[in-house]
């Protein structure tokens, strides 16, 4: 996990002083809402609907018990007793008062977190697999790479105006577990022939109104080159990119103009000139950052477990939610476990302040002090013991945090929507809610399997509805809502946009239609190994259509 030096803690101390006199000169009047709206999102504090909403950056995911207890006693002392945690992997509190915003993010200093270029024309907080680490399939932990990117950017003098918003991911999988193509560049680390260690760079993805995926700008950088390719990609998009229409000023627009053939040339050209010797990192410095995430000690295990197999065999329920929320480990004896934070009736990515406490303590004691948020706002503990997963079901289960639906119908990613946003065209939760409970079931939901659903209250696409095997977009129509349905998106290695089936539906009509979709898909699909998105791409979307609007 990162640690803040002495470098991160002045930066961190500075800007938080220099922000609580902002806050204050906007408290008694000397600064005008607009004067401020600029400095406020350079500190992560949005304006929505009712209220202040704080979003807090969760690099790479990566958490441990004591920052889960500061989130709880923030969204105590200073909120309505909840989080909500984001696709970004980030979390956001949605009721603080301006005035204790100061103090929430001394709160935050204490525990090495901030809310800095959360939001604003910047880059982003860097995403990565929420396995990362434990994963079988990597060919090294990501983490280090996305920490040393995190260090440059942060601040980055060039960098802090971009046109737009600027999002990176890093994956280091055979499988694609961070949605890597949406991102304004994705850096897949493999190695070559040679077997040296490199990155295969996209660039120009993103979603919001016109959704393009990233395509390939370099099959292989080498690693250690990686800040310097990143700065002639940065510096391209800078100087070219738009910043006229807010619209058009995404680094995909400009690879949409230009061609991606072209933007190839530019960039290798940049990266070709630039001063590479004091780009790229030192070894010693790779080195230190790689230190940080050698990873637990795993005590040998053997690969089989006694007291999960006695439970498996014996509790039902016990077994539903490790067939689904118990992911493979890289190391025998040991599993990665999926929290859901999706109950039926439950709002996607909410946890409470209690239940952050629960999960502080269940990651401490059975988790190596280690959990993650993930792109699917849920969270994993990526080292457990085989042993001991009949007690950590247990404990999730007094905590509410046991539903056994990762990957499943009710696993719904979901942005806020009108209920908070200001820029939402529709509301999501009562939607989300309603699928819930139309899809609940957990015998259908067995029997379906995997699906993904996505739902956005606008076009901006923060529930990344474009890449959901089925995608649900709010949209406002004379005052009345109504849900654009598309199907056959992929977020993984299979990547794809979704395609809008027709007009939009009522929001009273969106979950029984995606139940006629679901059910048509079980009498369709060739066998039980065929998934619905499988199934979607073998027949086409004209039988789901048909199904969707056949009680209109």
């Amino acid at each position: 996990m990162y640690r803040y030096d002495e470098f991160d803690e002045r930066l961190v101390a500075e800007r938080i002083a220099e922000f609580s006199d902002q806050v204050q000169r906007r408290l008694d009047g000397r600064l005008t809402e607009d004067q401020f709206k600029p400095l406020r999102l350079m500190n992560g504090l949005y304006l929505q609907l009712h209220a202040y909403m704080l979003r807090v950056a969760v690099p790479y995911g990566a958490l441990n018990g004591r920052r889960l207890r500061k989130f709880a006693e923030i969204a105590r002392r200073f909120d309505k007793g909840y989080g909500h945690f984001t696709t970004r992997t980030n979390i956001q509190f949605n009721w603080p008062k301006l005035v204790d915003v100061p103090e929430i993010l001394r709160e935050l200093a204490k525990v090495e977190m901030h809310a800095i270029q959360t939001s604003g024309n910047c880059i982003r907080n860097v995403t990565t697999d929420a396995f990362a680490g434990a994963a079988a399939d990597e060919v090294e932990d990501p983490r280090p790479w996305c920490e040393l990117i995190r260090q440059w950017s942060t601040f980055h003098p060039e960098f802090s105006f971009l046109p737009r918003k600027f999002k990176i991911a890093v994956i280091a999988g055979l499988h694609d577990r961070a949605a890597m193509r949406t991102h304004d560049v994705g850096l897949e680390l493999r190695r070559n022939e040679a077997g040296a260690l490199g990155f295969r760079v996209f660039a120009g993805g993103g979603q919001g109104r016109i959704p393009i995926l990233a395509q390939e700008v370099s099959p292989f950088v080498p690693a250690d080159q990686i800040l310097a390719y990143l700065t002639a990609i940065l510096r391209v998009y800078n100087l070219a990119g738009r910043r006229d229409n807010i619209h058009k000023a995404r680094i995909k627009i400009l690879l949409q103009t230009i061609g991606v053939d072209a933007f190839r040339t530019e960039v290798e050209e940049t990266f070709a000139a630039l001063p590479k010797a004091d780009l790229n990192p030192p070894e010693a410095e790779l080195a230190r950052i790689r230190a940080y995430f050698h990873g637990p000690v795993l005590p040998a295990q053997p690969p089989r477990s006694a007291a999960f197999d006695h439970a498996n065999l014996t509790n039902p329920a016990f077994a539903r939610w490790a067939r689904h929320n118990v992911k493979r480990h890289k190391t025998p004896g040991y599993a990665s476990v999926v929290i859901s934070l999706k109950p039926v009736d439950g709002v996607p990515g909410d946890i409470t302040a209690d239940q952050l406490d629960q999960a502080a303590e269940i990651a401490e004691r059975f988790g190596f002090d280690d959990i993650r948020s993930t792109y699917e706002q849920n969270l994993v503990l990526p080292h457990v013991k085989l042993d001991d997963l009949p007690e950590v079901w247990a404990a999730l289960s007094l905590a509410g945090l046991a539903t056994a639906n990762a990957g499943l119908a009710t696993d719904i990613i979901s942005c806020p929507g009108l209920d908070y946003c200001s820029l939402a065209n529709a509301r999501s939760i009562p939607v989300a809610l309603a699928i819930s409970r139309q899809l609940g079931d957990p015998d259908f939901q067995d029997e379906v399997g995997e699906v993904r659903i996505n739902q956005s209250g606008c076009i901006n696409a923060c529930g990344h509805h474009h890449v959901g095997h089925i995608g649900i977009l709010g949209v406002d129509k004379k005052g009345e809502e109504f849900y654009q349905i598309t199907l056959g998106g992929s977020p993984d290695e299979h990547a794809a946009i979704g395609e809008i089936v027709g007009k939009g539906v009522p929001a009273n009509e969106v979950a029984p239609a995606i139940e006629r979709v679901l059910k048509l898909y079980l009498q369709m699909r060739q066998n039980r190994d065929e998934r619905f998105i499988d199934c979607v791409r073998r027949l086409g979307v004209e039988p789901f259509k048909e199904a969707i609007y056949e009680a209109a």
